[in-house]
């Protein structure tokens, strides 16, 4: 295994936070974070990047976190180069390697995001490594097996950074310790809020999206819904054919059945009304987002990211069922009919919401991290009665 710049003298005694991505969507939501911990004399900071991350299919994105400043990182292959591995096999590699991980690096906190295979394969090797595990954006809600993990990721986390009160109420009726719940917003409102944003032109001239004005297109697997995956994939394809817009195509993740969606959207790709983009920077991303006439699918920068900025949501099929909505947000089934007349009437902007912050969450997140208090938690955990 390689040594890093982690293991000298002169860091023993700090407290070590690893920081476990899978993701450029990721990524993203733990960067200021991450930047937080960096910034700090008494933290020492390690980021196990894996997934997406190590994949030539989506860029090999964990360059993108290298070109962030950061050097301690430990990249961990999880996946074949494969398109829609399946998630057991990927669960399995990602602890393995993670696991052996943690034993010679030895945080005292293990930071995970959200819902994704590898916050998942992170909360169970830090509690079963007595390691304090800490989730961030637990007790959302959504349409598909992520909710499976995200609520699982809960259960074996001791500490929780929500999005807003309505997740620390969710996680107060998992059965989590109000006390252990810490309500910082979500941490790519920072980012989304800051003045760091490179202009349109740049992002344009750098992934050569060529129109004036576009929509975003993103459609990941409903894992829970693959029977139906091809069919509704269909019809949305049909739809964006017919409605005369100019679009900027996302690849999806790399969920079981995202096959299906690559073979889709394969049929846009030459057409002159349609750019294909496999993955794009954060940053880049969040001014392609704020300047687009609105987004389209079912991805959860819909749900999240896209009110913030008031840009309208056309949400399609049950992926993102029962999130926090918006008068921004329309929302319909997999109906060629409805999402061909949503696209060609398609809504205007609306005021901004801050439901998922103000833009302050890494100042918030380090500010809990200095207190004493924190550290002094048990990692054993136990049933609460509500």
């Amino acid at each position: 295994m390689p040594k890093t710049s982690f293991f000298n003298k002169k860091n023993r005694g700090k407290k070590k936070i690893l920081f476990v991505t899978g993701t450029r969507a990721d990524f993203g939501k733990l960067k200021g974070l991450i930047e937080c911990v960096k910034n700090e004399k008494q933290f020492e900071y390690g980021i196990f990047a894996t997934g997406m991350h190590l994949l030539k299919r989506y860029d090999s994105t964990i360059h993108e976190i290298r070109k962030a400043g950061f050097t301690n990182i430990y990249p961990h292959i999880n996946q074949d180069d494969v398109v829609g591995a399946q998630m057991d096999y990927v669960l399995a590699n990602t602890i393995q390697g993670l696991g052996l991980y943690v034993r010679e690096f030895s945080p005292d906190l293990v930071v995970v995001h959200g819902d994704r295979i590898e916050a998942l394969a992170g909360a169970m090797v830090g509690a079963l490594n007595n390691i304090l595990v800490a989730h961030v954006e637990g007790g959302e809600i959504s349409g598909t097996v992520d909710e499976l993990l995200r609520h699982a990721i809960t259960k074996l986390s001791h500490v929780h950074f929500a999005g807003n009160q309505q997740a620390k109420k969710r996680l107060v009726q998992l059965g989590e310790k109000p006390s252990n719940i810490f309500v910082i917003g979500s941490p790519n409102i920072d980012i989304m809020l800051s003045g760091r944003l490179p202009s349109l032109s740049k992002v344009k001239q750098r992934y050569r999206i060529p129109f004036k004005k576009y929509a975003i297109f993103a459609y990941h697997p409903v894992t829970t819904e693959l029977s139906l995956l091809k069919k509704n994939i269909a019809i949305v394809i049909d739809a964006l054919k017919q409605c005369g817009l100019n679009i900027v195509v996302f690849f999806p993740n790399n969920d079981t059945g995202s096959e299906l969606i690559v073979d889709a959207i394969s049929q846009l790709e030459g057409l002159d009304r349609f750019k294909m983009v496999t993955s794009m920077r954060f940053e880049y991303y969040l001014t392609l987002l704020k300047k687009s006439s609105g987004i389209i699918g079912n991805s959860s920068a819909g749900i999240c990211e896209a009110p913030v900025y008031g840009v309208p949501t056309i949400n399609i099929g049950t992926r993102q069922n029962k999130r926090f909505n918006h008068d921004s947000i329309v929302n319909l089934p997999e109906d060629q009919p409805k999402i061909l007349e949503a696209l060609q009437n398609f809504p205007q902007k609306k005021s901004p919401s801050l439901h998922f912050g103000k833009g302050n969450s890494s100042k918030l997140f380090g500010q809990i991290l200095k207190k004493e208090s924190f550290w002094k938690r048990s990692c054993q955990k136990t049933f609460r009665d509500i």
